[in-house]
């Protein structure tokens, strides 16, 4: 049913996705304010002065996409509770890509940039990565919790 708790869960994932598509993940500031680097999920952008370098990292738009669509799927899959798990694994193998894909971005190649020794902040867009991480694993305990009731009671039939 969809009035279930971890209908929610699941719709805050796609929720905070949408966060990652529209919000800043990484954010670097040089001493002088002139060296500026800002990951989105759509772009690198290196600014220097007045000039500016665009690298550009579709991937991760392309995941946010795929993860909210994974979790808008599985909301309505709430019949087949072994289905919902499955699906839920997938977002979590998902969610984890994203996460290391971005941590590399920004603390592998954000040293490349100036001043190795700041790491740079992280903005909102990570944290609603980790959001979306919180979420999937709770949407997924109750799915399971849900399952477990059922079979209990398919038991004492």
């Amino acid at each position: 049913m969809l009035q279930r708790i971890q209908t929610v869960f699941l719709f805050l994932i796609a929720v905070s996705m949408g966060l990652v598509l529209g919000f800043p993940i990484w954010e670097k500031t040089g001493a002088g304010a002139t060296e500026t680097v800002r990951l989105t999920a759509l772009q690198l952008v290196y600014t220097k002065g007045i000039s500016s370098t665009i690298t550009p990292v579709y991937y991760l738009a392309i995941l946010a996409i795929a993860i909210a669509g994974v979790s808008l799927f599985t909301i309505f899959k709430y019949r087949n509770r072994l289905l919902q798990m499955g699906l839920c694994a997938i977002n979590a193998i998902l969610l984890t890509v994203m996460m290391g894909v971005v941590l590399y971005q920004t603390l592998y190649k954000g040293k490349d940039y100036f001043n190795p020794d700041d790491q740079g902040n992280f903005g909102i867009g990570f944290y609603a990565i980790v959001a979306a991480l919180i979420f999937n694993m709770l949407a997924n305990r109750f799915i399971r919790r849900d399952e477990k009731l059922v079979q209990e009671s398919n038991r004492l039939r």
